[in-house]
């Protein structure tokens, strides 16, 4: 199969048109949206009315045999703002976890209702995440029980994205207590839904404009068709994970976890992100060392500060590399035999840890101003909280080690991203 990463011209054309966006529609607005830590409505109306916010756009992103067009799209929003590109892109990671899960009939119900229109904006939030284990969808507590034709979800999730303030919100919960996160499922649970209650919005160091919250579920009631992908299905899943764990019983090789899996798939979208990050503030230092002067010349001819900026370049450059190709691979179908989706994400997040924090140091007291130049829309991330948040979300650095280190896991996922989060 033929590995190749050259851009097409539309995907040239669809960067250059993310770029366009961020830098006269995002950049502008976000100093003051984080400062508010308001949800950016206005960006989102504009985003739809460009055609960057519709199931359709993600559709053809996720459709893209090439696999380069999402993490394009991604980079250049977050080069942006982190957290007001947070917020246009949270639905695409409820979409996709819907498209891998449901029917066809349960894609064409609840996909426009995860995005609306631009005169009619809808959210959705993915539930996974609980206070007790974070990511770890082995250690998910949250249930789900049938009771006649209803299922009833009694739980606890905590740092949803839109999680409250969704039309939709697709919920991870556990089905069959003996089959652990081999026996769980997704389901649909509508926002104002009885027993769906937001516990608080969170207050966040960084990637303020977007929406955080805690939610409880009790006794929460959904109808039987909510369940993605329907009863049938999930016997079947059930049925082999019975096999499976009795496999395993006797020292043969682990099944896993679809959940897992689609966090393998969606690591690759969360590394771009990172990577716009890690773009903006390598840029905006780059400039500031090139302009600011001491001892009569630009510092930036001081070994000091310029051979760390090349080493970050170098580092952003391989870390795209590595989320291109493990974009490719999942568009292709070819296996993620070493966690090389966690890889993307690892070594983007890092870097942007990495790249905020010499700029910050580069610049000194001068940092103060980047601060507040980038909120109103024209360089460095705000802080490093904000370049922390790829590092965090859909696991911390630490797990997305575990892949990698640990070779071929046979939880992640052969399939396209349309299973992403």
């Amino acid at each position: 199969m033929a590995f190749d990463l050259t851009p097409t011209t539309a995907q040239h054309d669809l960067a250059r048109r993310a770029h366009e966006f961020a830098e006269t529609v995002i950049r502008p607005v976000a100093a003051d949206y984080d400062k508010r830590q308001e949800f950016p409505w206005p960006v989102l109306q504009e985003a739809a009315a460009r055609g960057f916010y519709s199931p359709l756009f993600y559709r053809d992103l996720i459709g893209d045999p090439t696999g380069l067009s999402l993490p394009l799209f991604m980079e250049e929003i977050f080069w942006g703002c982190a957290g007001i590109g947070l917020a246009v892109v949270m639905p695409a990671l409820a979409l996709s976890a819907i498209g891998q899960a449901a029917t066809p009939e349960q894609m064409l119900q609840w996909a426009p209702e995860c995005f609306g229109t631009a005169s009619d904006i809808k959210l959705a939030a993915l539930a996974i995440s609980e206070p007790e284990g974070g990511s770890d969808v082995r250690n998910l507590r949250t249930t789900a029980h049938r009771d006649g034709s209803d299922w009833v979800i009694n739980g606890h999730k905590m740092w949803i994205g839109n999680g409250g303030i969704a039309n939709v919100h697709v919920v991870n919960a556990v089905v069959d207590q003996e089959l652990g996160h081999r026996g769980q499922a997704l389901f649909i649970v509508p926002g104002g839904t009885p027993g769906l209650t937001m516990v608080r919005k969170l207050d966040k160091l960084g990637c303020r404009a977007s929406h955080t919250a805690e939610l409880k579920f009790d006794n929460v009631r959904v109808p039987a068709e909510n369940l993605l992908g329907g009863q049938d299905r999930l016997e079947h899943k059930l049925s082999k994970a019975r096999e499976v764990a009795e496999m395993a019983t006797t020292g043969a090789r682990r099944g896993g976890s679809a959940t897992l899996g689609t966090f393998e798939q969606t690591r690759p979208m969360v590394a771009a992100q990172a990577l716009g990050i890690a773009r903006a503030a390598l840029e905006y230092v780059t400039e500031y060392a090139n302009r600011r002067e001491a001892f009569g010349a630009p510092i930036i001819n001081n070994q000091g500060i310029a051979f760390p900026l090349a080493d970050l370049a170098t580092r952003i450059d391989a870390a795209r590399l590595l989320t291109w190709r493990a974009s490719w691979m999942a568009a292709t179908g070819v296996p993620f035999e070493r966690g090389e989706g966690s890889m993307s994400k690892l070594a983007s997040s890092e870097v942007a840890v990495a790249t905020t924090e010499r700029a910050i140091q580069t610049m000194g007291v001068g940092a103060t101003s980047a601060i507040i130049r980038w909120r109103s829309g024209t360089g460095m991330p705000s802080s490093t909280p904000s370049s922390r948040a790829p590092a965090r979300s859909s696991g911390s650095s630490s797990p997305t080690r575990w892949a990698p280190a640990t070779g071929p896991r046979p939880c992640t996922s052969t399939s396209s991203p349309r299973g992403d989060r």
